[in-house]
């Protein structure tokens, strides 16, 4: 089979496409045949060597994919071959079969494509468990996402609606509210306005009555993160999801003081590797809320195996909407 194949880190335009071995199930592993690859920023960071889990020289990148079981291995009982499936994994998706343990493998629904099972994965994974885990979210709450036109922050804004939020989507353009607000949001800001300190929650006061917003789900970092959490209500509650700008932001902790609000982070990969049956659970509810047409993943760009590089350097020049897919 051909794979894209890391041998060292650095450059993400240095692998290349190779011929490998096709993988063959173990106990309790199923092989994949790749239809859709979703391509995800840490993809970028882990070719890098900038992430926090990095695999074992060679390997191959890629955290989810979708296809059809190709075959299983001894005590696999969930799937079978010929079924359409949806798998998470830590990395190995960037190839035409992919390994994977039965525990990540998720059956899709019969009206979901390949394209939209593979962005319907971990950004609406990730969105979930940072709005209803880590923010505690409670019905009828308000919700500022930031950064909410890439993969991660369209989910989360469609997340958020869908379980019934007021949702402000925090965006650099017109173009990007736009696009939010066709995906559920109730209303947008402009985080590129100068002094973002004083602007975010200016704008944020201006649609909440001066309240503030009861969960902020913050994807950029740097001084977008500072400025969101100044515009918390009382109580209010900050989850930490990415910092898409590559600035790591740092808070002072009196900010946490003066009006009892909270900060927590997401690390998504943790709830697979510890309870995966609460990530089939809250995936089985992710597909619900797409068969209700409370969910539209939507795949802005797609790219051959070979042009993986090329849907990267979307992250790094800041140019991603949506979801961007990898066909084999």
């Amino acid at each position: 089979m051909r794979a894209v194949v890391v041998h060292a880190h650095g450059d993400f335009r240095a692998p290349r496409v190779e011929d490998v071995a096709d993988p063959r199930p173990g106990a309790g592993e199923v092989v994949i045949g790749a239809r859709a690859i979703g391509v995800n920023y840490p993809d970028l960071l882990v070719i890098q060597g900038k992430y926090q889990f990095l695999p074992p020289k060679p390997f191959s990148p890629g955290k989810e994919v979708s296809g059809v079981i190709e075959a299983v291995g001894a005590g696999v009982t969930r799937v079978k071959p010929g079924d359409r499936v949806m798998a998470q994994r830590e990395y190995g998706c960037y190839a035409e079969k992919v390994l994977s343990p039965e525990a990540t493998v998720y059956p899709m629904p019969a009206a979901l494509g390949f394209e939209e099972g593979a962005a319907l994965g971990l950004a609406y994974q990730t969105a979930h468990f940072a709005l209803k885990d880590r923010g505690a979210y409670q019905p009828g709450e308000s919700v500022l996402v930031t950064g909410a036109s890439g993969g991660v922050g369209l989910a989360c804004v469609e997340v958020a609606k869908a379980y019934g939020a007021t949702v402000i989507a925090g965006v650099t353009s017109a173009e990007k509210g736009a696009l939010a607000m066709q995906h559920g949001a109730d209303h947008w800001i402009d985080l590129s306005q100068p002094n973002p300190r004083e602007s975010i929650r200016a704008q944020v006061h201006a649609l909440t009555a001066k309240r503030g917003v009861d969960i902020v789900l913050e994807n950029v970092g740097g001084e977008i993160f500072d400025s969101s959490l100044r515009a918390l209500a009382w109580c209010g509650r900050m989850v930490i999801v990415g910092f898409a700008s590559m600035q790591l932001p740092e808070m002072k902790a009196n900010y946490l003081l003066v009006k009892n609000i909270s900060a927590t982070g997401l690390q998504w990969s943790d709830y697979r590797e510890r309870d995966p049956e609460w990530v089939q659970r809250v995936q089985a509810e992710l597909y619900a809320l797409y068969s209700a047409g409370k969910l539209k993943p939507f795949v802005s760009a797609r790219f051959p195996l070979e042009r993986f590089a090329d849907a990267l350097a979307c992250f790094v020049e800041r140019r991603v909407q949506g979801k961007m897919i990898l066909v084999p």
